[in-house]
């Protein structure tokens, strides 16, 4: 991202909690803000712009136990209004971050950062952080919750209403795609992520390399996308002894430190065009802890340092 977009942020919550089965990540947005994320990020030297928090309209009816799309109609509307406010941040010349909500949301954001750069025929990279593949369709789903869904969305899988956000697919090219912190991936995730050829960087190989190396070549891949990458951080990929607020908590995820350098690493790199944090749930939350850690990954990732 240019040097000008990076001193200008522009702050979207999405408060939407229907893509995934447990209420509380509808306030991750007021959580993050709670841990004041605009008066540390403005204490980094940015100009920061809130815009609030998109009106969510909730359903008014449960969604069938064997749905195998829960809610996707509601949810695709919802993206759909997520991919255009975060054009419009683009356009204004601001770096969008998202605060989510669940993870569904990123069909959206994720959509809205492409078409913004596929005007220009750039195609967009992507960092995806996260415990979970996130790359279900209707067919692989074993839940029916669209929280698992956004990422084969975006490389043009699974139901069009989530495909076509913003009127095209797919959005990202798997050669500009890398997944880091997988440790539970379902049968049907792992047979399209080997069709694709989708980069994994799961918990075994960042035990055995190290995040540093990991990392590394994540930001290789990302980087040869010509308009920069995205990045998204579901914060069920860090270790549930450091953020216990998730509803999908999965044990042996990202330590402390890691999350840390990869945030720093992310901002040495240059190259992010928009930042996405989703799945803090308050309810599980203890004493705030997870969304203070959400916010200090983003600093890390704006550029903050130890020294």
């Amino acid at each position: 991202m240019s040097t000008e977009r990076n001193k200008r942020v522009a702050i979207l919550g999405v408060p939407l909690n229907f893509g995934g089965s447990m209420a509380g990540v509808e306030l991750g947005p007021a959580a993050l803000r709670l841990a004041r994320l605009q008066q540390r990020i403005r204490g980094l030297g940015y100009e920061v712009l809130d815009l609030g928090d998109l009106r969510i309209e909730h359903p008014n009816y449960v969604a069938a136990a064997d749905d195998r799309a829960k809610y996707l109609r509601e949810i695709s509307a919802v993206c759909e209004e997520v991919a255009a406010e975060v054009r419009s941040i683009l356009r204004a010349g601001q770096f969008p971050i998202i605060l989510g909500g669940d993870h569904s949301i990123a069909a959206g954001s994720v959509a809205g950062v492409a078409s913004f750069f596929h005007e220009q025929d750039k195609p967009l990279g992507l960092i995806w952080l996260d415990a979970h593949a996130d790359m279900n369709t209707p067919e692989t789903t074993p839940t029916g919750n669209v929280h698992g869904m956004p990422l084969a969305a975006l490389f043009g899988y699974g139901a069009r209403e989530l495909t076509h956000v913003a009127g095209y697919a797919p959005k990202i090219d798997p050669r500009y795609c890398a997944h880091v912190g997988a440790r539970d991936v379902d049968p049907g995730e792992r047979e399209l992520i080997r069709r694709l050829g989708v980069r994994f960087f799961t918990m075994r190989e960042i035990d055995e390399r190290g995040m540093s190396a990991c990392m590394d070549e994540a930001l290789r891949i990302v980087s040869q996308a010509p308009a920069g990458y995205h990045v998204t951080l579901d914060v069920d990929v860090l270790d549930p002894n450091d953020a216990p607020g998730s509803g999908t908590v999965v044990r042996g995820g990202l330590t402390y430190r890691e999350a840390h350098l990869a945030m720093e690493k992310i901002a040495e790199a240059g190259g992010m065009q928009a930042l996405e944090v989703v799945e803090i749930n308050t309810v599980l939350d203890v004493n705030n802890k997870t969304a203070e850690l959400g916010v200090e990954l983003i600093l890390s990732a704006l550029g903050k340092t130890i020294l």
